[in-house]
């Protein structure tokens, strides 16, 4: 039986097992064997699996949903994997440089025992055309879907909406957002690959962009997912995101 070290953080609740490896240890990964890892009850559990090819000081990100399909792009996850990197390298502060495959992600984050705050840039938000009963659809890096909620929906009911929604994007995340002030939003988001998590980060940015551009919120937006708060600051068609950090545990995992 062979076994490999995973690192488990989570941002705002929405949690990863970290791969802090070489672009030689990255190449054992495959969608089939991160579901595995990230199965809740069969393997560890997590919302999805990082791993972090590491060379200089330069850090290529691949990201795996729990479904074991690839993601372009997380906020939370980008986060998660900085920390993970400046722990590795016995750093308290750092600012890591993160390539993802929405493109180069500098990532600061500051660590104070197993807890830490962060912050990077997320990139240029864009938008689509919105579809009916939607407030707008952005994309940062990957793809989103904004919807007010509405409190006489069930779960069940957010489900069958989410994944509507989602098709008729070709695969979306979706959000359910409630204004509570012109610089406060909550939301609760139904992942794509994943399905509910307690936060998401590009989701975050997105509600925040979708409902700045329809002229519902400032700026700067406090964005109160399930598991916590982040941050999201707006410029232009460029945003950047800000939320915690927390270490979880170092992971053993049998390989059988």
């Amino acid at each position: 039986m062979s076994t490999r070290t995973l690192s488990k953080w989570h941002g705002a609740g929405n949690d990863f097992l970290v791969d802090v490896t070489t672009n030689e240890g990255a190449s054992f990964w495959n969608p089939a064997l991160a579901a595995a890892a990230c199965h809740r009850m069969l393997g560890v559990g997590a919302d999805g699996l990082l791993v972090a090819a590491v060379d200089a000081e330069r850090v290529a990100m691949t990201l795996y949903n729990a479904d074991g399909s690839i993601a372009e792009m997380s906020g939370n996850g980008a986060r998660c994997l900085a920390a993970a990197v400046a722990k590795d390298w016995g750093l308290a502060r750092a600012n890591v440089l993160v390539d993802t495959l929405a493109g180069e992600r500098l990532v600061a984050i500051e660590l104070n025992g197993n807890d830490g705050y962060g912050s990077l840039e997320m990139g240029r938000v864009s938008f689509g055309d919105t579809i009916p009963g939607t407030i707008g659809v952005a994309g940062v890096g990957n793809p989103h879907v904004v919807v007010d909620d509405d409190a006489a929906w069930t779960r069940g009911d957010r489900e069958l909406i989410a994944q509507r929604l989602s098709e008729q994007v070709g695969g979306a995340n979706v959000e359910f957002v409630t204004v509570l002030d012109p610089g406060h939003v909550s939301l609760t988001v139904y992942e794509r690959g994943v399905g509910w998590t307690l936060a998401c980060g590009t989701g975050s940015v997105a509600s925040a962009a979708v409902l700045h551009r329809a002229g519902r919120v400032e700026t700067q937006v406090c964005v109160s997912n399930p598991g916590g708060d982040l941050v999201v600051n707006l410029q232009g068609d460029q945003a950047t995101l800000a939320g915690p950090v927390r270490f979880v545990a170092d992971i053993t995992w049998a390989l059988s």
